[in-house]
């Protein structure tokens, strides 16, 4: 651990790994009851007041010119209203969780090439070959469902560009996100993510909902766990370590989600899908060593 880390960032990956897996089956239960941008206008909207609530309470400082203001909207606009909006209509398409994790699990592959030029880090050997049995072990357990998927173009396509823009914004985070409070940098996100898919959502969609338990629990998960937490933890893990590290952990969120989605959908998990897991856990384990 570097010297001035604070010592609970040593737990953050693998608090983040679990709640940002689950957030793919959990997205996905939510979509059965509401369409992609006015899922995305409830979700965001909650977190919106969720933080607008923490910053009257902390006080944290706002940004101190327009360009450090433009700076956190940009990482809003890539990550809030492109990645996760067009993830989400990839999952409508009907594009399954395990395939989309799969499509974000090439952003370390992206990041490493990268990373050296836009936020000065070196990467080694060592890294590579990580990431390489990271990518190995994903393709094995996305393949072994493959018999069950049947995704769109149009998911494909989306999912693409979604991961452009995740891996975009962890890069601009990464250079120009300077020491903003979470809070502030989360309000000005979300607030700026919100801003962007309304008018998606009032010209494509019904705005019809089916409140059920189901919907709710999903919902709060999405809100709470995937947005105010997990996302917080990206954005702090970001800022204390290098951005291709952190990026590297994207590699197990792609079995993970396969095991989360057979135990809350009942996707089917082959047992060669076990062996893709275990080599996708030693290539994050050689990229992220020291």
């Amino acid at each position: 651990m570097k010297p001035g880390r604070p010592q609970w960032i040593a737990f953050a990956p693998v608090l983040f790994l679990i709640l940002w897996s689950a957030g793919y089956p959990t997205a996905k239960v939510a979509l059965a009851y509401a369409e992609p941008m006015t899922l995305l206008t409830l979700r965001f909207g909650s977190v919106v007041l969720i933080m607008a609530v923490l910053f009257a309470f902390v006080r944290p400082p706002l940004p101190a010119t327009p360009i450090e203001w433009a700076h956190l909207a940009i990482v809003g606009f890539l990550i809030q209203s492109v990645y996760f909006g067009l993830s989400y209509i990839a999952f409508r398409a009907g594009i399954a969780a395990g395939t989309a994790a799969l499509i974000m699990s090439l952003q370390p592959i992206l990041i490493a090439l990268v990373a050296p030029t836009w936020a000065g880090e070196r990467v080694g050997w060592r890294r590579w070959l990580g990431l390489a049995l990271g990518l190995t072990g994903t393709i094995i357990v996305i393949a072994a469902r493959s018999t069950v998927e049947a995704p769109s173009t149009l998911g494909f396509i989306c999912a693409a560009i979604a991961l452009i823009a995740i891996t975009t914004g962890s890069l601009w985070e990464k250079r120009f996100g300077l020491d903003h409070h979470p809070i502030t940098a989360n309000l000005i996100g979300y607030t700026v993510g919100l801003i962007c898919i309304l008018p998606a959502m009032l010209w494509l969609e019904t705005l019809q909902v089916r409140w059920t338990w189901e919907f709710g629990a999903a919902l709060a998960y999405l809100v709470v766990g995937n947005s105010v937490i997990a996302f917080g933890l990206l954005l702090m893990m970001i800022r204390a370590g290098e951005v291709s590290r952190v990026s590297a952990l994207f590699f197990l969120v792609p079995p993970l989600a396969a095991l989360l989605g057979w135990l809350m959908l009942g996707e089917i998990m082959p047992p060669v899908a076990w062996i893709g897991m275990a080599v996708a856990a030693l290539g994050v384990l050689l990229a992220t060593r020291a």
